[in-house]
């Protein structure tokens, strides 16, 4: 940042009161708290301001596919550039499926552009491997090619965490096999954070794995059968497991209303974690796409499906800060634990200290307008909210049909204010 000094006054998503603070270079240089009612002006006129957005699931954007066989330390960067512009500050690159080859050379290109590019150190605190070793089972197995998925390899993911350089923070798999809780046991104890998906898991395989040390699900009701028994089934014990924290993708495409609901009733805010799981094809006009999995389609409000039909998903394409604006408006909780799912419980599961507002640090933190009518729940009745899933503008807006609803000023991180 400029040699400048800046005043802000806001209205703190985490505290519910008044912040003024002031910048000055890169810092934090004075900060002063009020509790809400405070002031003479309406504080409906004032900003929000909120700790940067933590989005642990993040495949690409713009273009640029982290899986991809020719994926460079610029297509990182790139990627890094959109996140910031959409309130996420630190993100975890996410490595699908795919030949040993192919991911060990995505692993070691995230880890050569972290190096090249110093901001990077501190937005990518890891890597996230979503397989290869999940379930070969259609509707479990998703979009993640069957020809490349196998059991756990503790062998493979050494050469892996390797070519990382040691940035492999997170790994997504299903505990169906029997490798998987030896895999497990090495991988807590190396430090990596096992969650379970695109699983065919009994209760009594999920069991072992969470006594293994696996500590969350991962996109959970997403990357599961199209039919299930009544009971027992692995959404049931994942639902009911206090032992797991969950993340969600609420992008209104990927969980109707009434499992959001139920599922955050049964996590509870505290265990829950909003994640995009963007692909490479979010943040593009509508249109076609020829991709290695097909034709796919945009549609103009955020949707990516199969070419030629409006129903079946071919990934996400919403970034994190949609999925709170849905939080909100789809299951009534509040402005503070919608933005703590997608910022404080992130941080909190990867063992990231939590971004505050105090004297001496720098900024990372997101300024927007929020439509109040959002808040007091007057924009759309009820009965009508099943059929408005909010969609981001790159603009920096999020909006529900054409109206606004949470528009993004400014977005700090490492004392500068991010290109918007």
């Amino acid at each position: 940042m400029a040699d400048s000094t800046e005043r802000i006054v806001a209205r703190d998503v985490v505290s519910g009161g008044i912040v003024a603070l002031t910048i000055k270079e890169d810092r934090i240089v004075s900060l002063e708290r009020e509790t809400a009612g405070s002031r003479e002006i309406s504080e409906d006129r004032l900003p929000w301001i909120a700790p940067g957005l933590c989005d642990i699931q993040v495949n690409g954007y713009g273009g640029h596919d982290f899986t991809a066989s020719d994926v460079s330390p610029e297509d990182v960067w790139a990627v890094a550039e959109k996140m910031f512009t959409t309130g996420v500050t630190r993100f975890l690159p996410t490595i699908t499926t795919h030949s040993r080859e192919v991911m060990i050379n995505a692993v070691r290109t995230i880890a050569q552009a972290v190096n090249e590019y110093p901001p990077l150190a501190q937005a990518i605190p890891g890597i996230h491997l979503e397989g290869p070793y999940i379930s070969p089972e259609d509707g479990p197995r998703g979009a993640h090619p069957r020809e490349h998925v196998r059991p756990p390899d503790w062998e493979e993911f050494c050469q892996l965490q390797e070519a990382a350089t040691g940035l492999i923070r997170l790994i997504t798999l299903s505990p169906e096999y029997p490798e998987a809780v030896p895999f497990i046991e090495r991988a807590v104890a190396n430090g990596v954070i096992v969650a379970i998906g695109h699983t065919a898991a009994t209760a009594r395989q999920l069991e072992d794995a969470v006594l293994a040390g696996a500590q969350l699900s991962t996109h959970l009701g997403n990357g599961c059968h199209l039919m299930l028994p009544r009971h027992p089934n692995y959404l049931w014990y994942q639902l009911a497991e206090d032992r797991l924290w969950a993340s969600f993708i609420f992008d209104g495409h990927h969980l109707p209303q009434d499992f959001m609901i139920v599922a955050l009733r049964a996590k509870g805010i505290t265990r829950s974690i909003l994640v995009s799981d963007v692909t490479a094809l979010a943040g593009m006009p509508a249109g076609i796409y020829r991709t290695p999995l097909g034709e796919v389609e945009m549609l103009p409000e955020g949707r990516l499906v199969v070419a030629g039909q409006r129903q079946l998903l071919a990934g996400a394409a919403q970034p994190v800060i949609t999925g709170i604006v849905n939080a909100i408006r789809l299951t009534g909780c509040t402005v503070a634990d919608a933005f703590r799912m997608a910022s404080v419980n992130p941080r909190a599961l990867l063992g990231l200290p939590p971004a505050v507002f105090q004297v001496g640090a720098c900024p990372e933190f997101i300024l927007f307008e929020l439509n109040h009518d959002l808040v007091n729940d007057q924009l759309f009745p009820r009965s009508e909210r099943t059929k408005k899933a909010a969609s981001w503008v790159e603009s920096g807006m999020v909006r529900i049909e054409d109206q606004p609803v949470l528009t993004i000023q400014r977005v700090y991180f490492q004392g500068e204010r991010c290109p918007r």
